[in-house]
């Protein structure tokens, strides 16, 4: 497909129509409440969450692609003249309310493109899009996907959030005389605020904008602004910190939780470094007693097994990997269902970067070599910062060297690839068509 026609999660000027997977920010960097460049299509879902996100934004523009059914497109060429037309699905990417992939279809051939996704192999949730992605192929053959590679390293291997949301109610019940506070982004995690709720019997306060969500989303009776009526406190990742805990906890005792597939910046706390609470005995006592009082039943054996995955990163800090994204075996396994003929990762800044072509090169409908980016990652207390580097091969001649220099046209599609493109993408998301 000639470029200028198609954008996903990439907002500047040049494309006929766009394309929003999901409304978290590092996808709707260049938008906002003046934008107006073209018709923007989106899930029902985030329709309904954009004007709070974007006040004043002309309503007019948004075009809903309900789940699970084709819709066409006619664009125009702008070299021909041609009128084109592509044919869109959204299917559910189960990232955060709202998200979605998209599949397009039209003379071109076959993308995918997954934004941000999670699909664990237990959520049935997963499995009704799997069912989707496979009905929708039925009849193609995707020749190029553009994959959530966050976590494309196999040493990321995460529990189904599930698991990991009963991980964070087992260190809430071990402190039963603490507040707690745990991080979050203004959109995602619903799903472990609400386990929470459920198991605990508790209401959950929330910042006012974030109840805001929660009420379009429509949960209406489980979370608060007040401060009296709970001691579990959802609050802004951005707020969340050593120096934060540390000055609440000269006021009154107060643990931190923080839900990341990504391990907090500093060093685990030593002296109770895989612990819950005090200690493992500790942990299963207070566990104990809330399930007797609450009337939940508790397998003490696989408790001690798997409470190990709550890492102590202070004193006053947990880390539970509980991630929105899909792990290394949770990629791989889409790659398999789709065996595309090529592939791309849409995130050139995640933690240990590696082109998702070297370890998946092998899947593909074509023998790809890998390219591999390396990263090194300077760790502060605030942040993990990317120095991307760009490895070369080990072959010193002329030719090699052109090669090098050479953009690499993908033949079916008309996407060219150099570096350029790749430090484009450093602000998420990839302008899937019409890279220049």
């Amino acid at each position: 497909m000639e470029r200028g026609m198609i954008s996903v999660d990439r907002w500047s000027d040049g494309s006929q129509v766009y394309f929003l997977t999901h409304l978290h920010a590092d996808h709707t960097k260049g938008l906002s409440s003046t934008w107006k460049r073209g018709p923007l299509f989106c899930s029902r879902t985030t329709a309904k969450l954009f004007p709070f996100k974007f006040p004043g934004f002309k309503l007019s523009l948004l075009r809903i692609l309900d789940v699970g059914h084709w819709h066409s497109i006619s664009l125009v060429s702008p070299s021909t003249g041609f009128r084109p037309k592509v044919d869109v699905m959204a299917i559910d990417a189960h990232h955060c309310p709202g998200a979605v992939m998209y599949v397009f279809c039209g003379e071109f051939g076959c993308m995918l493109y997954t934004g941000d996704f999670r699909w664990e192999p237990t959520s049935e949730r997963a499995n009704m899009g799997r069912r989707m992605l496979l009905n929708a192929l039925v009849n193609h053959k995707v020749d190029l996907l553009y994959l959530d590679n966050t976590y494309c390293n196999p040493s990321y291997s995460f529990p189904s959030r599930e698991v990991a949301a009963q991980k964070v109610v087992d260190v809430i019940a071990s402190y039963p005389d603490h507040d707690i506070i745990i991080g979050i982004d203004s959109l995602g995690k619903e799903d472990l605020l609400l386990h929470i709720a459920r198991v605990l019997k508790i209401k959950i306060w929330v910042w006012p904008e974030r109840l805001q969500i929660m009420h379009l989303l429509g949960y209406h009776d489980i979370f608060t602004t007040q401060v009296s009526l709970t001691r579990v406190r959802a609050v802004p990742r951005y707020s969340f910190s050593i120096d934060t805990l540390e000055g609440l906890n000269m006021l009154r005792p107060t643990i931190g939780i923080m839900p990341s597939g990504i391990p907090w910046v500093v060093k685990p706390f030593q002296q109770h470094n895989n612990d819950v609470g005090s200690s493992p005995s500790a942990f299963l006592c207070s566990r104990s007693k809330l399930i007797n009082k609450i009337g939940i039943h508790l397998d003490s054996h696989n408790l001690k097994e798997n409470y190990g995955m709550v890492k102590r990163y202070h004193k006053y800090i947990y880390s539970v990997p509980y991630s929105d994204h899909s792990c290394f075996t949770e990629i791989k396994e889409l790659v398999k269902l789709v065996r595309p003929t090529n592939l791309k990762g849409i995130v050139s800044s995640s933690p240990s970067y590696v082109d998702p072509l070297y370890y998946f090169g092998c899947l593909l409908g074509e023998n790809l070599q890998p390219r591999v980016l390396h990263q090194n990652f300077k760790l502060t207390e605030e942040r993990v910062e990317a120095v991307t580097k760009f490895t070369v091969e080990s072959d010193s001649s002329a030719e090699a060297a052109m090669k090098r220099r050479r953009v690499k046209k993908d033949d079916a599609l008309g996407v060219h690839v150099n570096r350029v493109n790749i430090l484009r993408r450093l602000g998420h998301g990839a302008k899937i068509l019409g890279l220049d």
